[in-house]
């Protein structure tokens, strides 16, 4: 258990305790309260020091973003039902939302989270092992937090750290899966106990008084709380016991899959219960567009912003995020893509020296490796370097774009005579264009011609990582969520 406190902690019995948890509504306030205190103290100068990449996320938590991002009525708004023809719906929470976090990203799963525990729900997140320092100094914000917040918080939300149990091939069954599925008898429940807490890698009990040390919002228990079943098999441990995975899988009404694809098949491997829905954010792309004239056109000042803007945009993350972009392309004559794209690599060098990011030894081979591989692929005409923060690849074709993480600070780049022509480069995997010097029609005609081949952002350069209720095309909040017809 990373959150509400740290301790180990068995998953039938952390299932139990959600169970017999208060339920939350959507826009409760309490939830509202504590996430706008979480905000307010990563946007603590101290914490922006040492981790500038939370900034952003403390303005999301900010009461008015996060109303807004989650279409909830502000203030003292009155709270409105959708209406459709003679009917009248009432929003209400999709119920229990087990989220599997990236590693490489340490601050998405907030997000994730947020916006589901502000629709009510009771949350789940599965943060890796290796998540980096913000994520630390996140559960340490938040378990802080816990200090001035309704015990209800510490009752519905839990984030956990377990390791994966790779799936083994699944075995054939008398049953459909969704008998196996369902609710055991309590006799059953209470054998499956016994026998998870002792074979279950995750599940190590810890004594009564321990947890209620830790846990003072807890009540006491009224009765067993049945769950779906997973199918063991799918996951096994020791005793061929069911891993952590299958068993949240199994109980959740709702899973949120960050990572990469390899990451959503093996997840996908665990059978959700019948009713249950899968939400996943697989392996991306995304690059850049410029219009060269409307670069070699700006003043010095605009000139900085943009590269300070891209900067942020790439190296934040190590250009390991989805949005991060990895390919440039250039929209104009030969010669004015020419110098432009000169003009921008030292504007970006000196954005990157500025705000004193640096690219460690190894990470510089990475690089190098990648870049002449592509030219010994014959996808490249040139590569240049920049010491070891930036390398330049000068693509042959527009059509060879890479889509594959070549190291932090290496960015390819292809001309086009115009912006129609990248509506035959994208691709579905694609998900952010950040651009330079288009006007919204001229966007909003390339989005009209991808016809949903790819793109599901289209963003000024500085924006790619900036978080939208909207992501790869989902409404969260309305998959955080269900619809209760009243008439």
């Amino acid at each position: 258990m990373r959150f509400p406190f740290e301790g180990a902690v068995g998953v039938w019995e952390l299932l139990d305790d959600m169970a017999a948890a208060p339920r939350l509504v959507v826009g409760d306030e309490r939830m509202r309260a504590f996430l706008e205190d979480v905000g307010r103290r990563l946007r603590a100068p101290e914490v922006a020091r040492r981790h500038p990449e939370l900034a952003s996320l403390g303005f999301f938590l900010r009461r008015s973003e996060l109303e807004r991002a989650a279409g909830l009525p502000r203030g003292d708004e009155p709270r409105q039902t959708g209406a459709a023809g003679a009917g009248e719906f009432l929003r209400v929470p999709r119920g229990l939302v087990f989220h599997v976090a990236p590693a490489n990203v340490d601050t998405v799963f907030v997000y994730s989270w947020a916006l589901s525990a502000l629709m009510g729900n009771r949350n789940v997140v599965r943060l890796s092992a290796r998540a980096g320092g913000a994520a630390e100094a996140i559960l340490d914000i938040m378990r802080q937090a816990l200090d001035d917040a309704d015990p209800v918080v510490a009752r519905t939300q839990r984030i956990v750290s377990y390791e994966h149990h790779r799936a083994a091939p699944r075995k054939s069954h008398a049953e459909p899966f969704s008998k196996q599925l369902e609710r055991p008898t309590a006799a059953d429940q209470a054998l499956d106990h016994r026998q998870t807490d002792s074979t279950n890698h995750a599940s190590v009990d810890h004594s009564q008084s321990d947890h209620d040390r830790h846990d003072s919002g807890k009540q006491p228990r009224t009765g067993s709380v049945s769950h779906p079943q997973p199918v063991a098999s799918t996951a096994p441990g020791p005793g061929n016991a069911a891993g952590p995975t299958a068993v949240l899988s199994a109980a959740c009404d709702l899973r949120v899959i960050w990572g990469g694809d390899r990451t959503v098949n093996e997840i996908r491997r665990h059978p959700l219960a019948p009713h249950a829905l899968d939400l996943a954010f697989p392996d991306r792309s995304s690059f850049a567009v410029i219009r060269a004239r409307a670069w070699l056109e700006a003043t010095p000042a605009t000139r900085e912003a943009v590269a300070d803007g891209f900067a942020v945009d790439a190296y934040w993350f190590d250009q390991a995020a989805c949005s991060s972009p990895g390919t440039v392309f250039w929209v104009g004559s030969p010669t004015e893509c020419h110098v432009a794209r000169d003009g921008f690599a030292a504007c970006l060098a000196e954005a990157v020296a500025r705000r004193g990011w640096t690219v460690d030894t190894a990470m510089a081979v990475e690089k190098r490796v990648a870049a002449y591989g592509l030219a010994a692929d014959g996808v490249a005409d040139a590569v240049e370097f920049r010491g070891n923060v930036l390398a330049q690849v000068i693509l042959t074709t527009p059509g060879v774009a890479p889509r594959r993480w070549l190291g932090t600070g290496t960015f390819a780049h292809a001309r086009l005579s115009s912006l129609d022509e990248l509506a035959d480069v994208v691709r579905r995997k694609d998900q952010t264009l950040t651009h330079f010097g288009f006007a919204r029609e001229e966007l909003a005609g390339l989005a009209r011609a991808l016809g949903g081949r790819g793109l599901d952002r289209i963003v000024p350069i500085g924006k790619a990582l900036g978080f939208h209720r909207v992501w790869d095309g989902v409404d969260l909040p309305a998959e955080f969520s269900r619809l209760v017809t009243i008439q």
